[in-house]
């Protein structure tokens, strides 16, 4: 389900009240591979319920460079939106997740393994109102760049 950047702090709000253990991640998932859906069915384990923030096209732009994405945002938003283990996605343009994280207070913050807390600038804003910051291995091998690379040498 996609929801609305505007909606999203009201949304997650209901879904505190309501008990549950919001989970969130963010990032460009812009080729979707086997190592995102295992890091992604990690991230759900970690709760009730998974909000996957989604970089717009223009913030996987200037984060990866001009050829970046290869799918839109629409199109990322719904492939990843089909997995069962994403209840809910949300675009935001930012280059971080800082703003979005404030918004959404999820009791996990979930990001992998290439990131530590001192890389990670929500990871303050997370652990100051009392969450959680889990960090997720990755899966050797498996990434959007690896991708592309032995794609451009076919």
């Amino acid at each position: 389900m996609l929801i609305r950047r505007t909606q999203i702090a009201q949304f997650s709000a209901v879904l505190r009240d309501a008990g549950a253990r919001v989970v969130f991640t963010n990032g460009c998932f812009d080729i979707l591979h086997a190592g995102h859906v295992r890091y992604l069915a990690a991230a759900r384990a970690l709760g009730d319920y998974l909000i996957l923030g989604l970089n717009s096209d223009a913030s996987v732009r200037r984060l990866k460079g001009e050829t970046r994405p290869v799918n839109d945002e629409n199109d990322r938003a719904a492939v990843v939106g089909a997995l069962k283990s994403v209840d809910a996605v949300v675009i935001f343009g930012e280059d971080t997740a800082e703003a979005l994280i404030d918004e959404v207070r999820p009791a996990v913050y979930v990001k992998g393994g290439d990131y530590t807390r001192e890389t990670l600038p929500e990871a303050r804003i997370v652990e100051a109102y009392g969450g959680e910051v889990a960090f997720i291995p990755l899966v050797a091998g498996k990434s959007t760049t690896n991708i592309i690379e032995r794609a451009g040498r076919k």
